[in-house]
């Protein structure tokens, strides 16, 4: 089995088309069906409001290019991989076309998509899907989107929360599979850094309301933190509290702690608590102090199965740069695990 170069252009146009389309969506001209359909995944989820989902296109946009593509794939051989399988994808809709990924990693290895579609997001992957068969038809054969239970597949990827990996591995444990968990990012900061990275900070705190596991949901500070210049710099971000569904959590959160008396920090649209934990509530963002950055990093390896990002400047391997959380590049994989290794060496 060997990538075929036409499955390749045929990303490489939907490429050009998505970068079009975010490019002149304003003109509309040429795009009424793609209008349609955002239109359409903004009314499925509150969530997905047009800024966001024109962001995740965007990026999107970026990473489908031949040379991006061909340098991904250039790492990988695909002579040995065995014939064509069947693999069910179990996608999430927590941020606009979150499942993507995987699509674009089953078609380029040659295999079958057999997907699930999350609830929350059922109008965006099937347009881009359909724009991509048009460029090839032999695709049509290879995709199939599914309302009810997933069968008739050779292996599968599913993503969702801790409660729904159990039954994820109940299910599917007797097949060649990635079950992803809850995993979430955080930011380690010493202080030291400019309004600038904290305000790039932010971006990685609120796009997408801070649904992604990509998200920094907590961050690491030194014991004589200054929270003012955090605040400060992410001030820029207040408008979020004007988002009804955002503005309800975070009314419904700063409840809870102060009926609780939980000590709290507090912005007007940011919640701080200080807390273990890694997975904050929406509109609010837990935060640790450290003693000593050799214990922390010791801790962070400790707790990588938790840990999708670490943002932080010269201080961590692999670490993220400051507003760059939801950039990904196609070898960034979800939970660390090479899904297009993965696919090539089905049996």
């Amino acid at each position: 089995m060997t990538v075929q170069k036409s499955t390749i252009q045929a990303f490489v146009k939907l490429g050009s088309y998505i970068s079009q389309f975010v490019e002149n969506h304003e003109n509309n001209d040429g795009f009424h069906e793609f209008e349609e359909t955002l239109e359409k995944a903004e009314q499925q989820n509150a969530w997905f409001t047009r800024e966001n989902i024109l962001f995740s296109l965007r990026q999107w946009g970026k990473v489908l290019t031949e040379q991006k593509l061909s340098q991904w794939l250039d790492n990988y051989n695909f002579v040995n991989a065995e014939e064509s399988k069947t693999v069910g994808i179990v996608m999430a809709g927590n941020i606009p076309m979150v499942g993507f990924h995987d699509f674009l990693c089953v078609l380029l290895s040659g295999n079958k998509v057999l997907a699930k579609l999350s609830s929350n997001d059922t109008a965006l992957i099937p347009f881009l899907s359909n724009y991509l068969v048009e460029q090839e038809p032999s695709l049509q054969h290879r995709i199939a989107f599914i309302d009810g239970q997933l069968e008739g597949f050779d292996a599968v990827i599913a993503t969702g929360s801790n409660n729904t990996s159990r039954y994820f591995e109940y299910y599917f444990g007797k097949y060649p599979s990635i079950i992803r968990k809850n995993r979430n990012s955080v930011a380690v900061l010493t202080g030291q850094e400019s309004k600038e990275e904290l305000g790039l900070l932010g971006e990685d705190i609120f796009r997408y309301y801070g649904l992604g596991c990509r998200n920094v949901s907590k961050i690491f500070v030194p014991a004589d933190y200054d929270f003012d210049q955090f605040f400060q710099s992410v001030f820029d971000f207040k408008d979020i509290i004007h988002q009804n569904k955002y503005a309800n959590n975070y009314d419904y959160n700063k409840a809870v702690y102060l009926m609780s008396e939980i000590k709290i920090l507090d912005n007007g649209f940011l919640i701080l608590k200080e807390d273990a934990g890694y997975s904050s509530p929406i509109a609010s963002l837990f935060y640790e102090y450290y003693d000593s950055l050799p214990s922390l990093l010791e801790k962070l390896k400790t707790d990588e199965e938790d840990i999708q990002c670490i943002v932080s400047k010269g201080l961590v391997k692999n670490e993220v740069a400051f507003g760059k959380t939801q950039n990904p590049s196609l070898t960034d994989y979800a939970d660390g695990i090479d899904t297009m290794g993965f696919l090539i060496n089905l049996q």
